[in-house]
């Protein structure tokens, strides 16, 4: 009986991959039919049953896969690989059926509409479109710096514990419901990792668990980061998988927030991209720009830069390497670079509401 169970997970698996690769066609019916039909209920249902334990169950999945992991590569090299057959069928049944889950409880979201055509926005911006945010990004970056340190050259220091921003970063998400009610964030499921010291030395300020719709945050990031990085995690347990799409949700959400930590977060965020962006358009005016920037939100950049400069390792590329060509594989072939399309968002937002 196993081995029939076996033999017909293996099968599934090249016609998941091919049903997955028609349904990555028709984006229209993704967000009907699963990121607006199904994925709310089981998404909501698994952040209900498993939000209020104080770790997370996710982490201690990842760690028991790990060690059947190594119990079958343990296994396999003490049988000598004897009878391939076998080991192989059950190996590809059970990737099928956690390829199956991942896309069951949250991959699909990655071939849903663009969110700019859920936002009704265009997807395109001139270069001086570009810079007139970019100078009011500053503006209000500078005024809210100064309303929390009133003085241009402090940076500003996060007051908040670790666990009281996780618990702060819902609030961004409430004042836009009802400008968007897909950002309906009614179940809360965000937790500090508990391999937040080797997510730090692979480079990530996060992840979300897709098996447990877990948000895990890295709080050994410098604090400054925590807000738009756990705010970028609601993004994802909503939904919006691309990287791009929850950056641009953790710059909105953070920049509405009540809070002036999480407003100044936000803004200098969605500064930062800006001026990344500029600087390939017009570096000149980049760095004329640059010397309009409080020192102190300077400051904060570089704190950022040396946290990570200081966590640097060997292994560090491959992390990323891995990581990038899991984004190209699961429709988002720029990868992590995708600076420009979050700036599309920003500028394009920008001008339907008049604000940000």
């Amino acid at each position: 009986m196993k081995k029939k169970v076996a033999l017909i997970l293996s099968i599934l698996l090249p016609v998941q991959i091919i049903l997955i690769r028609i349904l990555a066609g028709y984006p229209h019916l993704v967000e009907e039919w699963y990121s607006n039909g199904i994925y709310p209920y089981t998404s909501a249902l698994l952040r209900r049953g498993l939000g209020f334990l104080p770790f997370s169950l996710g982490d201690l999945l990842y760690a028991f896969l790990v060690i059947l992991l190594l119990r079958w590569f343990y296994f396999r090299i003490k049988q000598r690989f004897r009878d391939p057959k076998q080991w192989i069928l059950n190996a590809v049944a059970a990737l099928s059926l956690i390829y199956a889950c991942f896309n069951l409880f949250w991959g699909l979201n990655y071939y849903r509409l663009p969110l700019h055509k859920a936002l009704n926005i265009e997807s395109d911006y001139t270069t001086e479109e570009l810079i007139e945010l970019t100078k009011d990004l500053i503006a209000t970056s500078n005024d809210i710096h100064f309303l929390i340190t009133r003085n241009d050259s402090l940076k500003v220091e996060i007051p908040y514990d670790k666990t009281e921003l996780l618990e702060l970063s819902v609030a961004g998400y409430h004042n836009l419901e009802d400008d968007f009610s897909e950002l309906d964030y009614n179940v809360s499921s965000l937790k500090r990792s508990l391999y937040s010291i080797p997510l730090t030395y692979m480079g990530f300020n996060g992840y979300l668990n897709p098996l447990t719709n877990e948000g895990q945050v890295n709080t050994q990031i410098v604090p400054y980061k925590i807000p738009t990085t756990a705010s970028h995690e609601i993004g994802h347990q909503l939904g919006f998988a691309k990287e791009n799409e929850a950056n641009f949700l953790a710059c909105l959400t953070t920049m509405n927030h009540e809070d002036p930590y999480f407003r100044y977060s936000g803004y200098t965020f969605a500064l930062s991209y800006c001026l990344n962006e500029l600087y390939k358009r017009d570096k000149a005016l980049t760095e004329e720009l640059l010397k309009t920037i409080n020192f102190g939100i300077l400051e904060n950049y570089k704190e950022v830069r040396e946290f990570w400069e200081q966590h640097r390792n060997p292994f560090e590329p491959l992390f990323m390497y891995t990581y990038n060509s899991f984004l190209v594989a699961n429709n988002q072939p720029d990868g992590m670079r995708s600076y420009s399309y979050v700036v599309a968002l920003l500028v394009n937002y920008h001008k339907s509401r008049g604000r940000m």
